[in-house]
């Protein structure tokens, strides 16, 4: 077998999905500073090869209620700090040229991601503008159903009004992002809304963070039918790291925990509330970390990293070697699998799948061509359909 840090070190690595802006404007944290309890950083990047990243733009749709496009503009206002603080080892990517370019030059590029569509507020003059400061694909939810299209997250909730998948309105948002050439981010979608994307879509589509159904039941995962039909659009799935996402065993030991939790999230987020205050996206991960250390580690260990090498292995196997990525969704959760501990520790990844048997060319699609493959593709199709 080919030495795996070789492979690695010599492949472009390209993760679908980052939350870490939250970080540049909640904590006034630098990119180029200590890791601290985060994932990522640029010195994590550099120690995993990691080449080019999505930073979501992920506005926490109830805190910022009403608030929505001041927090999304805020959010990238704080990346376009980091990229003016450090103009030498980080740039901004707006085309798959862009992110050639900056790894040639060994310059770490950063592209941007909205996740969630609430952000638009069912306004495509909003969706435009997004896509002229830089937005390259949008999350068509998060966990909350919008005004156009229905979620995974909350189907079970009687009070929300749900669409049935997308509205007429969703299927024109679809229509603009493929003119426009923005990728169409079907993570956290309801499987109905997936179903008339598939219908609406010209160009291929992508899940930027979410795994595999058939291994761990979460309604964020992919059934393999699912997989299967992203595949046929010439799609991509990149799969999430989140333990709840990778591992069955996990997700159901930490679901049970939810009302012991609970109360902790509203003593934490206090202070906040009572200053009428957005709570920061950090408060609830420092609980969920905190908790997890004096109740739950001694007796559920974090999930082995063949967890989450198992879900990248079955996205391969169902949808196909072009059709798999990595989508961490470093900086959106608190535990990451054992042995994974930021963005330094991608090269076990890569070493974990060789021991599958997974070849250096199949790799490099993994790695990071497949993603790329696709931002191509969806550029190249709104080229075309401008040209027509």
């Amino acid at each position: 077998m080919p030495d795996p840090k070789l492979v690695h070190a010599q492949s472009f690595i390209l993760d679908g999905h980052a939350d870490t802006p939250q970080r540049f404007v909640d904590e006034g944290w630098d990119f180029s500073g200590p890791l601290g309890a985060g994932m990522l950083n640029l010195e994590s990047a550099r120690a995993g090869n990691l080449a080019a990243e999505f930073f979501a733009i992920w506005v926490e749709p109830h805190e910022w209620r009403g608030r929505c496009v001041f927090r999304t503009l805020q959010l990238i206002d704080g990346v376009y700090e980091q990229l003016r603080k450090h103009p030498q080892t980080m740039r901004l990517g707006l085309s798959p040229d862009d992110v050639i370019a900056a790894h040639r030059e060994g310059v770490f590029c950063v592209l941007l991601g909205l996740e969630g569509g609430h952000s638009i507020e069912a306004d495509l003059g909003l969706l435009r503008i997004y896509h002229q400061l830089g937005i390259r694909y949008m999350t068509l939810t998060w966990t909350n159903t919008n005004e156009w299209a229905d979620s995974s997250g909350d189907l079970a909730n009687p009070a929300v009004h749900h669409h049935n998948g997308l509205t007429d309105f969703g299927r024109e948002v679809i229509r603009e992002m493929n003119r426009l050439g923005m990728m169409v981010d079907v993570s956290h979608v309801s499987d109905q809304t997936l179903a008339h994307v598939l219908e609406t879509t010209r160009a291929p589509i992508l899940a930027s963070h979410s795994s595999a159904r058939a291994l761990t039941q979460s309604l964020r995962n992919l059934t393999d039918e699912q997989l299967r039909a992203i595949a046929n659009n010439n799609g991509v799935v990149m799969v999430n790291f989140y333990s709840s996402f990778i591992d069955e065993t996990w997700r159901k030991a930490w679901k049970a925990t939810q009302a012991q939790r609970d109360p902790l999230y509203a003593v934490a987020a206090a202070p906040f509330r009572e200053r009428g205050e957005p709570v920061p996206y950090s408060v609830p991960l420092e609980v969920d970390r905190t908790f997890y250390a004096q109740h739950l580690q001694a007796t559920l260990p974090r999930p082995p990293l063949r967890s989450l090498i198992d879900h990248i292995d079955h996205v391969a196997q169902v949808a196909g070697i072009d059709h798999v990525g990595l989508g961490s969704d470093f900086d959106g959760f608190a535990l990451l699998p054992a042995g994974i501990e930021s963005a330094a520790d991608l090269p076990k990844i890569t070493e974990a799948l060789m021991l599958r048997g997974y070849t250096d060319s199949q790799l490099r699609k993994l790695l990071g061509g497949n993603l790329l493959r696709v931002f191509r593709d969806v550029q190249d199709f709104a080229a075309r359909a401008a040209s027509e």
